[in-house]
């Protein structure tokens, strides 16, 4: 059996509106043969669908191309058109002389590739608004006729603001909060739909209903609001073709109205108020008398900055129901969906006329069982629904996203059942790639833990938190936990969407500010900086990139990326200067590193212990040492020869400098710390006859704390730092502890996400500062990475990135009788599994088509056999005693 399967255009399964103009082509092999690798592969390409199964008309024809190659393999057909749609297929043949047949066809399309092809104009509601607060969400309205029959109609749609888009009564496609966030005034998205069975012959009605969102609403801990505009304002184009050929245009002009509705405001920190009452119904179908409706403006806003949509798109991925009813000490109602989750609730409740339930989310109840809000600094969450009539009515919010487990209801007289009401979590569409189990359930609760915490701020941009007032995109949490992300999910689209906005706020002298898209002014009144090149926060301009680049093989990121990451390196190079020390400018350092005891801390072995600080300047520093080895590999891949050669006589200059300033003539570091030791043995930048003593350094204060110490940029390295040091038992010690500070801790106090704090909750049941404390922040989270390579074993070699070469070396523990992880590469499923019986260690391994793993079994004495082997299933067993 020899199939090809699982056609992708970019990562995406038939995507359309795509920019690309060289979109690259993916498939996978499934057959049940072993050792099975592509010898070669042909690709046909069409303008129709008939054309393609017919092998006429061809817009390219590969040819028989003898190459292993099937992930990002380059489109080099004829030059693609605005709208063009283009079918494919392909068929190989493989080592052992196999031909497939051709794969089932695939398709995409394109978007609107030049501006001129933007017929439609900017449109502004005329309504009276108060710029200063919330206002009612417009609604804009137009009727066309269709008088022949249609064979394909695309909108193409973006705004100022939020949209949700309706024809002839229903809703366009599933996507939400969209055209999503990005540096508006720089790239704003527009979005392709296909609507070909949406069109009715003879009178059709189209209908938006626009949202504040990120645009101008409230955003930012400062309180502002209007941070890219005042108006909302929409651009629509939709393009009939006919069966004869002919075409028609309708686009959003002065012909529109406009007008209010329901929606009298919604927020996306504060939720949204919503009165039935004034619901204008028809409104978005054919014949609705809008006599009384305003006019619209026409306005220049241009299309320069308009990009096709090219990130993953922000849907409802799941539905969940509350588990129970509680009614609080206070005598709060509240219902609990089980699930610290991001998104809204629906229900369907039946009240009475003008009545008004209101809605509360949090994510925490107090030590008292009461409902606790008090994290949510200003941001209000709160949904108000007034009922139009004494029947049932169903509702879920439009323009909003809430962070919460728990929500409590007020104001409602009916009775209720909890299946009246759902939880929709929202999130951007990444298919889930990998999974890791063991036998122990805490850290399994540890690993779903991790991907509600990726679920929970993957939402168009990797939001720090998703429920108080900042949801921004922190470039040091994602960077720290992009290796993580890359493994559960395929996040290759999420993060080239989101490094382009990185580049557009990127400043004209390479620095990169701390958050993306960056909203904040002046470090956002801290008094700390302008709020740009804070190390490890900037380095995401660097390390994602990357990241994606191992992770997917994907090299076109380091080609796009290629400019801004350069212009942030030759940044860090100027600071320094002849120290080649990173010595200037704020830094965050070890953000949130284990600060003090107190009297709430178990067997703390030293009272006087004033906290783990490690010195800024020395994390500084090897970030810059650790971001120029990543820019001296990228300019190898890219083949740019000059710069490699710059990077790599930086090196060891770098390395000298921090040797002189960090390092003792005994081998300490000038910080005693976890994080200055585990930092630097993962970056590289001790000289090599120091390493040995900073992994004894690091031994011996994990030994004498017995618990981690790290903050966000410590912790992420820590177990793979003692794990290359021959210390992985101390690593699962950490991993293992259940205690404060660790990632266990808060499992067992009943998180199903992770903290932003090691203490969200203390160990006494009372909660640390309001003024920050998520209980849905990803960071900690990036202790996966370690899951996925070192326990379970899966690696990707660095020579042949994106597991086309793969390696797998798991690091086993008698703490654990089975530990397996799974991923869904870009070539198929691998796995690796072991269990441990009677002192036997047995492992199991799938090698995908198309691949090769070199395979490392664990023997006695911490030793291991290596066998190199091809696709396919293997098993192994060994006396590991």
């Amino acid at each position: 059996m020899l199939e090809v399967t699982d056609l992708r255009i970019e990562h995406q399964t038939n995507p359309i509106g795509s920019e690309t103009h060289a979109p690259r082509l993916s498939w996978k092999i499934k057959t049940d043969e072993k050792n099975v690798l592509q010898s070669s592969y042909r690709i046909i390409c069409a303008a129709s669908k008939n054309d393609l199964l017919n092998e006429s008309s061809l817009v390219w024809d590969s040819g028989l191309v003898n190459s292993d190659q099937s992930v990002h393999v380059e489109y080099n057909g004829i030059e693609l058109k605005s709208g063009q749609r283009i079918w494919w297929q392909v068929k190989i043949t493989t080592n052992t002389g196999q031909e497939s047949e051709w794969s089932a066809p695939a398709f995409w399309e394109m978007g609107l590739l030049k501006k001129s092809d933007w017929k439609a104009k900017w449109i502004e509601p005329n309504l009276t608004e108060n710029p200063e607060t919330s206002n009612p969400s417009p609604l804009l309205r137009k009727e066309f006729e269709v008088s022949k029959e249609v064979t394909k109609a695309t909108v193409y749609v973006t705004c100022h603001g939020l949209y949700q888009l309706q024809l002839n009564g229903k809703k366009v496609g599933d996507q939400e909060f969209t055209p999503g966030w990005t540096s508006y005034h720089k790239r704003l998205q527009y979005q392709t739909f296909d609507i070909t069975n949406q069109i009715h012959s003879g009178k059709n009605a189209i209908g938006v209903i626009l949202g504040d969102g990120w645009y101008r609403g409230f955003m930012g801990w400062q309180g502002k609001k209007n941070l890219y505009g005042k108006k909302s304002t929409l651009l629509c184009q939709i393009q009939l073709t006919f069966s004869d050929g002919s075409e028609q245009l309708i686009i959003s002009d002065k012909s529109w109205k406009a007008s209010t509705g329901a929606i009298q405001a919604s927020e996306i920190y504060h939720g949204e108020i919503y009165d039935a009452g004034l619901e204008k119904t028809g409104w978005d179908k054919p014949n609705y008398n809008s006599s009384e409706w305003a006019d619209v403006t026409e306005k220049e806003h241009g299309v320069q900055n308009l990009v096709a949509s090219a990130g993953s798109p922000v849907k409802v991925i799941k539905e969940l129901k509350p588990i129970e009813k509680i009614i609080t000490p206070e005598g709060e109602t509240v219902l609990d969906f089980g699930q610290n989750m991001v998104g809204r609730i629906r229900f369907n409740l039946k009240g009475k006329t003008g009545e008004k339930v209101t809605i509360y989310h949090a994510e925490v109840l107090d030590k008292e069982g009461n409902f606790y809000i008090a994290n949510l600094r200003p941001a209000r969450q709160k949904l108000e629904y007034t009922f139009k009539s004494d029947e049932p009515e169903s509702y879920a919010p439009h323009f909003t996203f809430m962070g919460f487990r728990y929500i409590k209801i007020e104001g409602y007289s009916g009775e209720f059942k909890l299946e009246y009401f759902t939880g929709e979590v929202i999130h951007s569409d990444m298919e889930f790639t990998g999974d890791f189990e063991c036998s122990d359930p805490l850290v399994n609760r540890l690993q779903q833990n991790i991907q509600w915490g990726l679920r929970g701020n993957f939402l168009d941009v990797p939001t720090d938190c998703p429920q108080r007032d900042e949801r921004l995109g922190w470039t040091g949490d994602a960077q720290v936990f992009a290796p993580t992300a890359c493994f559960n999910v395929n996040a290759a689209p999420f993060f080239s969407k989101w490094m382009k906005d990185l580049e557009a706020d990127q400043r004209e002298d390479g620095s990169v500010p701390w958050v993306v898209p960056n909203i904040i002014e002046d470090g956002g009144g801290t008094g700390w900086s302008d709020g740009f090149g804070a190390t490890g926060w900037a380095d995401a301009a660097i390390i994602i990139p990357w990241t994606v680049y191992q992770s997917f093989g994907d090299k076109r990121i380091l080609e796009n990326q290629y400019q801004s990451m350069k212009a942030w390196e030759e940044y860090m190079i100027k600071e320094a200067g002849e120290t080649y020390l990173f010595n200037t400018g704020f830094h965050f350092g070890d953000w949130l590193s284990f600060a003090e005891y107190s009297s709430y801390i178990y067997n703390a072995p030293d009272y006087g212990f004033a906290g783990a600080h490690t010195e800024k300047d020395l994390l500084a520093t090897a970030y810059f040492y650790y971001s120029t080895k990543l820019m001296h590999q990228i300019a190898l891949v890219l083949g740019r020869t000059e710069d490699a050669e710059k990077y790599k006589t930086l090196l060891p200059q770098i390395k000298e400098a921090f040797k002189n300033e960090f390092i003792t003539p005994n081998g300490r570091l000038l910080s005693n710390t976890q994080a200055a030791f585990a930092v630097s043995l993962a970056f590289g930048v001790l000289p090599e006859e120091y390493v040995a003593t900073a992994a004894k350094q690091l031994a011996k204060n994990v030994e004498y704390f017995q618990h981690l110490t790290t903050g966000f940029l410590g912790t992420p390295v820590l177990c793979h730092a003692l794990s290359e040091s021959g210390r992985s038992d101390l690593a699962y010690k950490l991993l293992f502890n259940k205690k404060y500070p660790s990632w266990l801790y808060a499992v067992t106090m009943g998180a199903t996400t992770i903290w932003e704090r090691w203490d969200g909750i203390k160990p006494d049941g009372t909660f640390q500062d309001v003024g920050m404390n998520s209980f849905n922040h990803y960071a900690y989270g990036a202790i996966g990475n370690w899951l996925y390579q070192k326990v379970a074993g899966i690696q990707s070699s660095a020579a042949n990135p994106g597991y086309k070469e793969i390696i797998i070396k798991p690091e086993i523990s008698d703490r654990l009788t089975f530990a397996k992880a799974t991923l869904n590469s870009l070539y198929g499923t691998i796995e690796s599994g072991w269990k441990i019986e009677n002192n036997t260690l047995k492992l199991k391994v799938t090698v995908p088509p198309n691949t090769t793993a070199k395979i490392y079994i664990p023997q006695k004495n911490n030793s291991y056999q290596v066998e190199e082997v091809g696709s396919g299933t293997y098993e192994f067993e060994s006396k590991i005693k």
